[in-house]
Formats: structure tokens, sequence, C-alpha cells
């Protein structure tokens, strides 16, 4: 029988270098390929050295553990300022415009950064470039504290940014070397707790310590420590397996980056998802650092000429904590709807992502109207829209990850968040601060028409906006402007809708290629089609 694979020539296309070496000895036979691709098996299970894993180590448990704890003080990292803003704001003089520049800067380092990692990532030690990104943000973050220009302290914030590029690109890569199928989704699902909950912690540790210290700078010098114990974490206790070991593709060799960049710009599924993405990452971006604001800003409003000041660590507290429960439901709900639906629905991963943020709008906008009036009902439906929103988190991870080959991973991971944050958080909290200054919302009346009170026409509040310590003035500014994020719901729910035409296509063909079946010429029939994402465990 003829030799089934070959290795390319200098010149030729990179694809077949990728090929597992044992396909060229024989040693793997191609009808027992056909039949594992066609029925959905993982790759791992066709290399005759390297058996398909049944159960998990001890290692491999503690090492998503310190994954999820890194997970954790990022998200809390990010988000203490966002229940100290105003803090911030008054001891800076800064407006909402300062106040949102504050988290794009640190968005813009994070999405820059993120493809040097992610190339660094795909080649290098993993755990050593984490490391490093977890010490520089604990030390920027604690260094930040101590500014007391206001444009030092936003350089700190840029360089925590690039810190945490680090992390975020290279962790869940980790987490697909060391499982496959249902049980990756499962430990995705549990390291994407951290978003929800690492958040809502940042929201309550951030106020209470600044409430406890006297001073809004005590917020920011709980992380620093606890990054401390996550660098002896990652270097000594976690372990960085072989790229593509679970899959059973770790001999796969690294191509040039432009072969990466070009092979991921062409994978439909991975663009859209991407794009869907993008649409999440701008309306959590926005909520989580105008929330809380907005809520003490309805409250203000519906205090009126009493003078009555609402409760700022409070109402962090409460935002910090439906937050947190809206994650712990939503991020599980999500990945485990997404384990069951795709055994009997292919296409189920972006369509469940597509239902969430079309669920998620009709809350937000519902809140968004009632927070000046009362804010029980606000935060319930803050909750809805949240729980929504989380059912993305862990599904969007897969996708990724059965997309795309294994060493190409990191570097989709830097390119997923340059995309998603340079179009999505990194602007989101700057453009909600630009439409609430003055003179802005005027430019579109019709828009403003949709949340208007039947009590307070539009055109008194547009003349009253020159008075910017009108409570309901600066509440229906802040208002309006978040309306934006509904219409970015809805666009996001469509492009996971058109995800789903594609997605079962480009999960074959990733498949295909670990298991060596792409450049190969073959004198059987076609597989049959594919019949889903991989639920090997």
């Amino acid at each position: 029988m003829a030799k089934l694979a070959r290795r390319e020539a200098p010149g030729e296309t990179s694809s077949s270098v990728l090929l597992p070496n044992n396909l060229e000895d024989g040693s793997l036979s191609q009808p027992r390929i056909l039949s594992a691709i066609s029925s959905g098996i993982g790759a791992s299970s066709l290399r005759g050295d390297i058996p398909a894993k049944t159960s998990i180590t001890w290692r491999q448990i503690v090492t998503v553990a310190v994954l999820c704890f890194v997970n954790l003080i990022n998200y809390m990292d990010r988000f203490t300022i966002a229940g100290i803003l105003l803090d911030i704001q008054k001891a800076f003089n800064v407006g909402d415009v300062g106040g949102g520049l504050l988290q794009t800067l640190f968005i813009v380092s994070y999405m820059i950064f993120a493809p040097v990692f992610g190339y660094l990532g795909d080649r290098y030690n993993r755990k050593w470039l984490m490391a490093f990104g977890v010490f520089l943000w604990g030390v920027t973050t604690l260094v930040g504290s101590f500014m007391e220009s206001f444009y030092m302290f936003a350089l700190c914030r840029a360089m925590v940014g690039i810190g945490e590029a680090s992390y975020s690109t290279i962790s869940p890569t980790i987490i697909s070397d060391l499982f496959v199928g249902n049980m990756r989704s499962r430990m995705l699902a549990v390291f994407y707790f951290a978003i929800p909950v690492g958040s809502g912690l940042g929201y309550i540790i951030g106020s209470k310590a600044a409430a406890l210290g006297g001073d809004w700078r005590w917020g920011l010098r709980v992380t620093p420590f606890l990054g401390a114990v996550a660098v002896f974490l990652i270097l000594f206790v976690m372990k960085d397996p072989p790229r593509g070991e679970s899959e059973g593709a770790s001999n796969l060799q690294a191509t040039s980056w432009r072969a990466d960049i070009k092979a991921l710009s062409s994978n439909k599924s991975f663009m859209l998802s991407t794009a869907g993405f993008t649409c999440v990452a701008f309306v959590a971006g926005a909520l989580a650092w105008w929330g809380p604001t907005f809520i003490i800003k309805g409250i203000a409003a519906q205090a009126g000429s009493s003078g009555k000041a609402p409760e700022n660590d409070e109402v962090a507290y409460i935002f910090g904590l439906i937050t947190m429960i809206s994650g712990l439901i939503g991020v599980p709900l999500g990945a485990g709807l997404a384990q069951y639906l795709r055994t009997k629905y292919p296409r189920a991963d972006p369509l469940i992502c597509a239902v969430g943020l079309l669920l998620s709008a009709p809350f937000l906008f519902a809140a968004s109207l009632v927070a000046h009036t009362d804010t029980k009902v606000a935060f319930a439906l803050i909750f809805f829209g949240e729980l929504f929103l989380n059912l993305n988190w862990s599904i969007v991870a897969d996708i990724l990850l059965y997309v795309v080959i294994p060493t190409r991973r990191s570097s989709a991971e830097a390119f997923q968040i340059l995309i998603s944050h340079m179009f999505g958080d990194a602007g989101s909290p700057y453009l909600i601060g630009q439409v609430t200054s003055p003179g802005v919302l005027h430019i579109s009346p019709s828009f403003l028409s949709l949340a208007q009170n039947v009590t307070q026409p539009i055109s008194k509040d547009i003349e009253d906006t020159k008075d910017a310590e009108d409570p309901l003035v600066a509440f229906r500014r802040l208002q309006y402007a978040l309306f934006i994020c509904v219409f970015v719901e809805v666009l996001g729910g469509l492009l996971f809708v058109v995800c789903s035409w594609y997605v079962v296509r480009d999960k074959r063909k990733t498949d295909r290629i670990i298991a060596g079946l792409e450049g190969i010429a073959m004198s059987e029939s076609p597989p049959p089609p594919y019949p889903g994402p991989s639920l090997q465990s």
C-alpha cells in the first residue's frame, strides 16, 4: 500500500507539517482514523503510543485549582476599582470621562500585549510566562495605590493590563492540554466561575477594604499579596503539560506566526464566535464598570431634594453579590446545557450563546428604566440579565478549543482577547462616560425618546444638563448611555446564530488535522458527516 502521509517540502503549505509522526510509519491505519472521526472520538484514542485518559489525576486537580485561584484574583483586581470608582473620581477630581478612561487604558494595554504572550505561549515555558505576568500586575497594583497624580495612577493601571495579558492568554490552553471532550467542558466551566465570582468579590473587597481602612487606596492593597501566593503556586505546584497531550497530539509542531494568523482568520467559527464574544465583552465591561455607579445615581434621583446620600459601599456590596450569584448559576448552567444539547443538536453551543444574549437584553433594558423608581426591582432585573449573559463564558472558550488545533490555541486566545477587547470592553466604559457628557445626548433625540419618562419630558432633561449637580439629570445621562448595551447584545446574538452554521464543519476539520487526515491522499470514500463536538470524557 502506498504511503499515506508525507512531510512537505520547503515552500509548500504547512498543513502536513502538523501530522503525527506515527502516520508516516504506518502504525495508525487510515480506516481506523476515519471510523473514529466519524463517530466523534478524540484523537487521543487513536494514538497507539498514548492511551486515552479515563480518570483524573491529583496533579490535574491541583493544576486546575491553581489556575482557578489565579483567575479569581485576576478578576478581583480588575473590578476592585469599579467598587470604589466614585471615591477615586473625587480624590483625583475627574468626571465620568476620566473614570471610564481608567478601565479603557487597562484594557488597551491588555489587548495589545495579549498577542505577544499568545505567540510566546505557543512556543516557550508557560509557567514562567504566567508567573511573570502575575508578579507584574501585583506590583503595579500595589504601587498604584500610592500614586497622588491621576496620570501616574492611570499609567499603573495600564501596566496592570500587561501583566494580566500573560495569564489570560495561556491558562485556558493548559486546561485544554490536560482534558478533552466533556471533561474539558466541565473544567472550563469551573475555571470560568472565577470571572463573575472574582468580579463580585472585587466590588465587595474593594469597597469594604476602603471603608475599613478609611481610604479608598486600601481597596487596592489586598490582591497584590494574594498575587504573591499565586506566583509561588504557579512555579512550584502547577503542572505545564505538553501541548496537545490530552488529544494524543503532543508531537505537533508550531508553525510561523503568519501561518497561524492566516489559518485563524479563515476559520469562520472562530471569527464569528470571537465577534459574538466581543459583544459580550462590550456589555460586561460597561455593566461591570458603570453598574454600581448607575444604581447609586438612581438612588440619588429617588432621594430628590431631600439630600439623602446613598451608601456607596452597600450598593457595591449588593452589586457584587448579584454578580457572583448570577455567575455561580449562569456559568455551569450554560456548560450543562451545552453538554446535554450537543448530543442531539451539534450546533447547540453557539445557539445557547445567542439565546443567552437575546434573553439578557430585555432584562437589562427594563432594569435601566426602573432604577430611579424601584432599586429592588432594578437589582432583580440586573440579576437575570447577568445570569443569561453568563451562559456564554465557558461555551465560547470551548468553541475556541475544539475548532483550533493545539499548537495555535494560545495565539487564538490572544487574537480573541485582542479583538474582543479592542471593540468590546476597551472602549465601552469610556464610550459610556463620553455619552454622559452634557451636549452629547441631544444629537440623537429619537434614541433618547426610548427611555422618556412621561412625568419628566426629555426636553427639560436636556435643558437641565447645564446643572451637573442635579441628581435626576446625572442619572438620565447615564441611563440613556447604557441603552447602547441592549443593541449590542442583540447584535451579538445574531452573530452567534451565524456561527452555528459553520461550527460542525470547522470542528470536524480540526479533528482531522489532529488525527492526521489533512493532506493525506485517500482512496477510501469520504467520511460520513461529523455528528458534532466530541463528547469523549
